[in-house]
């Protein structure tokens, strides 16, 4: 049985649409389509309107070309609208076996001891460490034998407001969304190796006018964070510096760009505010004004690492990708201002059907989402939907986690299921439906017997 996927990256600078379909055998890309973002600025929706036409674009194309419906959407968010907090929860197995329904109890009661300010909403309650009795760093609980499992877990939240923009701009494109994605999380699905997540790594998107930076550490995120500069800043400071047209500046961004020095050769360009008059630049002042910007975006990058907290967690050392990773010499400024921390400048994972054209590292958060609707997230995971996300979703034959977890009384957080069972034993123990009365020395003695549990 095969299902098909739709991933909708909105992106600072583009929206890429990508159908793909999932089968027993593995993944296969069945169509794509990517327009110019309009009616977004810095990851942030600014018009809905503009941005369901361009989402609307994009899904045509891909539709067009795909020739099929998709059954499930998954739809990437901005890290401009998020905030992540840690928590923990805590619970007793009274089986001491535990299974899938007492790991999704604990995430549970995780996910209901984080403080969460109002406005916001959860989009992702990540697990990274469990703990079995007295025995720390589990890294899979399942199957093993216990009586109380501890969990602490990674919540990234998103603000309600930008939430309900989203959904508006991709539901006036005639979508109805099934899941919502932090676009970096997207992003090193589609780019990290197991390898690199257990050593610890860090993922930057750069984009067109964000920076989104990930911290894997062990099987799940530890840490997020979001910068609003890109690709599209280096256009603006050629522009000014230059001062030409901006679609000038971004022909000479793509065209010559580059962060090695450059030569004295001069070319050409239009003049600000009068393009029929041309004047010379040097191609060495070109490649400084991109060397500038480029410096600075990757040392504010360089000090959120430090200001983490994780870059002693993270051996693996750093994946770049994202369009502004395109620039020649990228990876050698990189790895000087990151202090020779290893520096990778990843693409897509390859898959079958895979098009040239989404090979671009910039196309890295489209192909994560739609390996995300696949499977592809960390071993355990609570959705946007509220729903436990399990890496394999098939503990019985014919059945999913999910159905499993339905399968079950819907649990009491604040009066668990044991503690009614042990009054009524205590009632029919004592063969008494209520608290005794006459003889005040057995009506205290049962007050007290039930008060402790």
């Amino acid at each position: 049985m095969s299902t098909t996927y739709l991933g909708i990256d909105i992106g600072s600078s583009q929206i890429c649409a990508v159908i793909a379909e999932k089968d027993d055998v593995g993944m296969k890309v069945l169509g794509a389509g990517v327009s110019k973002a309009q009616g977004l600025k810095k990851g942030v929706i600014t018009n809905i309107e503009l941005a369901s036409k361009s989402i609307k674009m994009a899904l045509s194309d891909a539709k067009r070309v795909a020739g099929t419906h998709y059954d499930k959407v998954i739809v990437s968010i901005s890290g401009a609208y998020t905030k992540s907090v840690d928590s923990n929860g805590v619970v007793n197995v009274p089986n001491h076996d535990i299974g899938i329904r007492e790991i999704n109890r604990a995430m549970q009661m995780a996910d209901h001891n984080a403080n969460i300010p109002h406005e916001y909403e959860k989009l992702h309650v990540l697990p990274y460490n469990f703990k079995v009795d007295e025995q720390e760093h589990i890294e899979d609980p399942l199957g093993m034998n216990g009586s109380r499992l501890e969990v602490q877990v990674h919540i990234i939240t998103a603000q309600k407001s930008s939430l309900s923009n989203l959904k508006k701009a991709v539901k006036s494109a005639g979508v109805d969304i099934d899941n919502i994605v932090l676009g970096g999380y997207a992003s090193a699905i589609a780019t990290v190796n197991e390898d690199e997540k257990e050593l610890g790594v860090v993922v930057i998107d750069m984009g067109g006018a964000s920076c989104n930076m990930v911290i894997h550490s062990g099987n799940s995120i530890r840490y997020n964070d979001f910068l609003g500069v890109g690709s599209s800043n280096i256009t603006n400071d050629l522009s000014m510096a230059l001062h030409t047209p901006l679609p000038a500046a971004e022909n000479v961004k793509i065209n010559y760009g580059t962060l090695h020095a450059s030569s004295s050769e001069l070319i050409e360009l239009p003049v600000l505010g009068d393009e029929n008059v041309t004047h010379e630049v040097s191609l060495d002042i070109i490649s400084n004004v991109i060397y500038a910007r480029v410096e600075e975006t990757l040392m504010i990058l360089a000090k959120t690492l430090e200001d983490s907290g994780f870059k002693d967690q993270v051996g693996a050392g750093i994946v770049l990708t994202g369009g502004l990773t395109k620039l020649e010499g990228i990876r050698e400024l990189a790895t000087a201002i990151f202090d020779n921390m290893p520096i990778r400048l990843a693409r897509p994972k390859e898959m079958e059907g895979l098009f040239e054209t989404l090979r671009d590292p910039g196309h890295s958060t489209a192909i994560g989402l739609i390996m995300y609707g696949g499977g592809a997230f960390t071993p355990y995971e609570i959705d946007s939907n509220k729903k436990m996300r399990y890496k394999d979703e098939s503990i019985e034959p014919g059945k999913n986690v999910q159905r499993i977890l339905e399968e079950e009384d819907s649990m009491k957080l604040d009066e668990p299921e044991s503690v009614e069972s042990t009054k009524d034993k205590l009632a029919r123990i004592t063969d008494l439906g209520q608290q005794p009365k006459g003889d005040n020395a057995l009506a205290k003695f049962w007050h007290r017997l039930t008060q402790l549990f």
